[in-house]
């Protein structure tokens, strides 16, 4: 029997359960549209000049001056902050129009005087340690482009040699607020350095930091997430005239472990995920049921290597960098020859990365027309112990009755490999390679450290053996690592120099071939034949690889699962899925 209720229970029941609803439906529509996008490392600084890590939030945060087609990599007009540009005939002089009525995301107006102030007191300063500042140099006199206010909206680079990628560079770099940072370059430290250096570190409180770009900083956890929250002031509307970005939240989650982001994406709390090759034959049959698409990018554009450090130079106590002993052995080409042939990449290919992928040879995207391949002359390493043996005995090594290799002086060969932790494939890496080297009697003792922690070790103690680590692709123009071969270069970790602000490193040497490699891509720079340029960069893959400072490892495979709830994905081996963010939405 259905028990009677009175009209007024049953009336009371129908307006609680309408008042519920209103409220559900109430939450729901405060609740924010949020992409949740994972990353294996947390930002070690919010200043762009002064980072030196591939996992920051920059590209939210700032828009370039002008945007590259992400399917032919050419620049396109009035895509970025940039009107329109005009480049002279000789080509040594750009001249830049900016959009009307731009503004940081603080709601100050964005003019030509922030990209004066960002050129010459921050990329062009002496005292500034930035590898932007590496690749800004033109020609074989080093010198770095002028840069001109003609009025609010347009300014003037000019360059004194001929520089090839010269636009590209010039529409691609970061702008900074200069009503917010000018202080900062003014006003110096005990030392006499700016106290720019030290400006938005993440100790900052993240609404501070101001940009131009779809996103401004609304909180930041250390170790857990920065969330961001859409620019009120950002440039871009729809043809109706709505301001984009549509979405209104990106939770930028740091997860450490590969394995546990693969756990939370199929759990459905993250939206995407750079799928490591382990984890492709677990997603791709799960595709639809767990209402996503799985992207193949083709061929990864970065580099994944192994590094020597060749650095001979001393501390400020005058202590090595490197034990001399072990600095002996690595600066010995045939010791890093023999270590190659050694590592058997093949065996990495088919069991770590599972096939999905080829052996890398050269620090240039094989989609770059300057790339130089194999059936073109590059050298390669295949997996010979034999022949690393034969390489180490010619060269004074030998073995003893353990089958320990010595050096000639009677010191067991042993040295430390650093890695970052979490990257579950880099670990195996680590492990393959300790396992690879002991069969020709070397002993790598194998160190994982956070991936912040490991750019400190590399790039300001210096003190390291090797380490295994990779850079992200920088596009199909080489010039782009210029800050990598340039022996003053930010990121020529294999022997890093002095940088600006430090002192003169006593004992540091560069070697004929490092110059040889610098001024090869300063020729290749000023040609703006494309034959010709191949030709250059030509002889600096070939001399980098008879040298082998960095031992690359092996070229996988791009792949990016993102759920389909995300409407407007336009996938493009450059752009990846989220190169038009602004017009991305969320079906819920």
């Amino acid at each position: 029997m259905i028990p009677f209720k009175p009209y007024w229970f049953q009336k009371t029941v129908i307006i609680l359960l309408a008042l519920v609803l209103s409220a559900c439906s109430a939450v729901q529509s405060q609740i924010p549209s949020r992409l949740v996008i994972p990353t294996p490392s947390g930002p070690a600084t919010f200043n762009p000049p002064m980072s030196q890590s591939a996992y920051n939030v920059f590209g939210y945060l700032y828009d370039p001056l002008i945007q590259e087609d992400p399917v032919t990599g050419e620049l396109i007009p009035k895509s970025g902050l940039a009107e329109s540009w005009e480049i002279s005939q000789d080509k040594q002089k750009i001249i830049i129009t900016l959009k009307d009525g731009l503004k940081w995301s603080d709601g100050e107006p964005f003019t030509v005087d922030d990209i004066i102030f960002t050129y010459n007191e921050i990329y062009l300063n002496d005292k500034i340690p930035t590898s932007f500042k590496d690749i800004l140099r033109v020609g074989k006199s080093r010198t770095f482009p002028t840069v001109k206010k003609l009025d609010n909206r347009r300014v003037e680079f000019a360059v004194a040699e001929p520089f090839a990628p010269f636009l590209q560079y010039v529409a691609g770099l970061t702008i900074l607020p200069a009503h917010i940072l000018k202080p900062s370059i003014n006003e110096t430290d005990a030392q006499g350095n700016p106290k720019f250096l030290t400006t938005w570190g993440t100790d900052t409180n993240p609404q501070e930091i101001v940009g131009n770009g779809q996103y401004r900083i609304q909180s930041y956890a250390p170790y857990q997430r920065v969330i961001l929250q859409r620019n009120p002031y950002y440039w871009r509307k729809d043809k109706q005239g709505n301001p984009q970005p549509y979405i209104e939240q990106i939770v930028w989650q740091i997860i450490e472990s590969t394995d546990t982001q693969l756990l939370n994406f199929r759990s459905g709390s993250l939206d995407n995920l750079q799928i490591q090759p382990e984890a492709f034959p677990l997603l791709k049959p799960e595709e639809e049921r767990g209402k996503f698409t799985i992207f193949n990018a083709g061929p990864d554009m970065g580099t994944v290597f192994m590094a020597f450090n060749l650095n001979q130079g001393k501390n400020a106590q005058g202590k090595p960098f490197v034990d001399p002993i072990k600095s002996k052995w690595f600066n010995n080409q045939a010791f890093r020859q023999a270590v190659y042939y050694a590592i058997n990449r093949d065996v990495m290919k088919n069991n770590l990365y599972l096939g999905l992928g080829e052996l890398q040879f050269s620090p240039i995207p094989v989609q770059s027309p300057f790339y130089l391949s194999p059936k073109e002359g590059l050298r390669t390493f295949l997996y010979d112990p034999e022949q690393a043996k034969k390489l180490l005995i010619n060269a004074g090594f030998k073995y003893n009755n353990q089958g320990k290799l010595t050096d000639s002086e009677g010191n067991l060969v042993r040295f430390t490999l650093l890695t970052s932790a979490g990257k579950k494939i880099r670990e195996q890496m680590g492990t393959q390679i300790n396992q690879d080297l002991a069969k020709i009697g070397i002993q790598v003792d194998l160190l994982f450290l956070s991936f912040n922690t490991l750019v400190e070790r590399l790039s300001s103690s210096r003190n390291w053996d090797t380490y295994l680590g990779g850079f992200t692709g920088g596009g199909i123009e080489p010039h782009g690592g210029y800050n990598i071969w340039s022996v003053t270069g930010r990121l020529h970790t294999f022997n890093q120099g002095p940088q600006p602000g430090e002192p003169e490193i006593k004992g540091w040497q560069v070697s004929d071939w490092e110059k040889e490699i610098d001024d090869l891509f300063v020729k290749a720079s000023q040609e703006f034949d494309p034959k010709k340029r191949k030709e250059l960069y030509g002889k600096a893959q070939k001399i980098i690889t008879e040298q082998v400072p960095l031992l690359y490892m092996v070229n996988p495979l791009s792949f990016e699962a993102i759920r389909d709830r995300i409407q407007g994905i336009q996938f493009t081996p450059l752009g990846g899925g989220f190169w038009n963010l602004y017009e991305l939405k969320i079906a819920e």
